[in-house]
């Protein structure tokens, strides 16, 4: 097999098509563009589920003198039951899910209200409006209903708020995203190949007096496809680089200005998550694409 041979057609080909060649490259691009831009959705929305998870502390609000009677019937809590609910957490059924436990009183709630709030607002508040609580650090965060379950209802606890009910909004939006932006992809990717297969139409059919006199001199099947096939491998490969490039412009330039803020503490994805995990994809998906068009194209044509 003359390697010399084949790339010469492969850019006679090419330059015959050349408009073809190039619109190839752009939808190519566009469409590999979406697919690196979904898969780079889904890793940040598992590096914020692992950062928000990782952070997670279950409250447990303790009954006050200041609680509604629904919630707390049997009045503030006393010693007894706030003993019993620290067993219960460090020596109890729940100790192998508890990794750190945090008491926090009525007057470090209010010292943290403070810290928190405008001091016109929290100058109407004091320290037995606010409830004390014990926070609960994990060591599996994705576990914290067990504990919410096991306190709801339990003596001398006003409220155990759901964090899924806090988290879960927020989640569900980047999934959706993730969703929205992978199913663009799939469709700009069936474009590019119903561009790619009809560029290998349109040169096989330019070039079939050729293809049958090689046929009819004897020229293997691979030797005669092989041409025709780099076409729309290099093309893929060019619209792959310059997605790429364009994503990696992206999260370089574009979020490099939130990552750069002091108070933005979540880890935003970078040129290396581009490089490392989604470039390799994006090219592997292109020249896969490429690929299996081309073949499926020269089914009819290249037949003596």
């Amino acid at each position: 097999m003359r390697l010399g041979f084949i790339l010469n057609e492969m850019f006679i080909g090419l330059r015959r098509n050349l408009t073809m060649t190039v619109s190839v490259v752009l939808v190519t691009m566009v469409s590999l563009f979406f697919f690196g831009a979904g898969l780079l959705v889904q890793q940040q929305v598992d590096i914020m589920k692992g950062t928000w998870y990782d952070r997670v502390q279950v409250s447990i609000f303790l009954c006050g003198a200041e609680s509604l009677p629904t919630a707390c019937p049997g009045g503030a809590v006393t010693d007894a039951q706030r003993d019993a609910i620290r067993a219960e957490l460090t020596t109890g059924s729940l100790a192998p899910l508890v990794d750190q436990v945090y008491y926090e009183s009525q007057e470090q709630a209010y010292e943290n209200f403070l810290q928190t709030f405008d001091q016109a607002y929290a100058a109407n508040v004091t320290p037995d409006q606010l409830p004390e609580s014990f926070r609960v650090s994990l060591t599996d965060p994705s576990r914290y209903e067990e504990i919410r379950d096991a306190f709801t209802g339990y003596p001398g606890v006003e409220e155990v708020p759901d964090l899924q009910r806090i988290l879960g909004p927020l989640f569900a939006a980047l999934d959706a995203a993730t969703v929205v932006a992978l199913g663009l992809a799939g469709l700009m990717l069936v474009c590019s190949v119903m561009l790619v297969s009809t560029t290998i139409r349109l040169t096989a059919f330019s070039r079939r007096r050729e293809t049958s006199i090689m046929r009819l001199v004897g020229a293997s099947r691979l030797l005669i496809q092989l041409p025709f096939v780099l076409e729309g491998v290099v093309a893929a490969l060019i619209g792959s680089v310059l997605a790429s490039g364009a994503l990696w412009a992206l999260t370089e330039y574009g979020l490099g200005r939130l990552r750069d803020r002091p108070n933005f503490t979540t880890r935003l994805i970078d040129s290396h998550d581009v490089l490392v995990e989604t470039a390799p994809w994006m090219l592997l998906v292109g020249v896969v694409l490429a690929v299996l068009a081309s073949l499926f194209s020269l089914r009819r044509w290249l037949k003596v």
